[in-house]
């Protein structure tokens, strides 16, 4: 009885938010598997008017078999390590040059942290002409200038090219969230006590090895931590590509517009099998790395 007046007050504030998250979270996860499971590819499967089979795993088998979806999920791919690597060195040098406040600082991490505050969808709107492939009097922004300068054979490559068109919508991404790894270095720069920097020039060391031996390694929970969100919201991208490119075009597809193609053609099988696979792919990136920090607490 003690027990449970201990436990009750605290469960009941829990309820409401568990209930939710049971019913919105895993509920809907539950519910997108199992019509992943099923044959429900038509219309008339979609609202009911015919019954649905289960197929168990045949839609993944098929899916992950068809040269479509293996080019989405190398897009997906490339894609991500570029967006990583992009935004993890802009970030990193960004933090790395205002690392010591100086005179303007405010005004430069204003600058580098406004790209965050615009929209994906806006900012795909402005680099979709800026990465516009049309040529003569139609052609704008990069490619206007590659004409202008005599580099007419760097024009067509935007996201023409079939294996690495994907790579220049990587370039508003990174544009867009290098400030926000700058600013998670930035604070694990000054996280850092001024002692350890002392402690490390009175032993001789150069301010080279100051940040290599000292500063650096005191950075590499936040690293690890920018790669993960970093990471995982470039899995799941969707709006700035369909914002700059179109779930039509083949050269930019990945698995997220996939699913919205299947969605609109009735197709809710295959459209919650994608769903599930991306679902994979990030758990495969999330749960590591909660482990970690979990490991990490406790070893405190």
């Amino acid at each position: 009885m003690r027990g449970i007046r201990k436990i009750g007050p605290p469960l009941l504030l829990l309820a409401p938010s568990l209930i939710l998250v049971a019913i919105f979270v895993y509920g809907l996860i539950a519910a997108n598997f199992a019509t992943s499971i099923t044959d429900n590819h038509s219309a008339a499967q979609a609202t009911g008017q015919q019954p649905s089979v289960v197929v168990w795993f045949d839609n993944y088998v098929t899916l992950l078999k068809t040269d479509d979806f293996q080019h989405s999920l190398w897009n997906l791919v490339l894609f991500t390590v570029v967006f990583l690597m992009g935004a993890m060195v802009m970030g990193f040098l960004w933090a790395w040059i205002l690392e010591r406040p100086q005179k303007g600082e405010g005004v430069f991490r204003s600058v580098y942290l406004f790209p965050m505050a615009v929209s994906f969808v806006a900012s795909g709107v402005v680099w979709r002409w800026l990465l516009n492939s049309n040529q003569g009097e139609d052609a704008s922004g990069l490619n206007r200038l590659f004409q202008m300068i005599g580099l007419d054979a760097l024009q067509n490559p935007w996201w023409n090219n079939i294996t690495f068109g994907i790579a220049a919508i990587a370039l508003p991404a990174i544009w867009q969230l290098s400030g926000y790894v700058m600013a998670l270095f930035l604070a694990g720069f000054r996280g850092i006590p001024d002692e350890l920097r002392e402690a490390a020039r009175m032993d001789g060391a150069s301010e080279w090895q100051l940040y290599r031996y000292v500063l650096f390694p005191q950075l590499a929970p936040i690293a690890l931590s920018a790669l993960v969100i970093i990471g995982h919201m470039s899995l799941k991208s969707f709006d700035l590509i369909m914002s700059i490119s179109s779930h039509s075009n083949y050269q930019t597809k990945v698995p997220a517009i996939d699913m919205f193609v299947f969605k609109n053609s009735f197709d809710y099988a295959n459209s919650a099998a994608v769903g599930t696979i991306l679902l994979v792919i990030v758990a495969v990136v999330i749960i590591p790395y909660l482990w970690w920090t979990n490991r990490k607490e406790d070893a405190r």
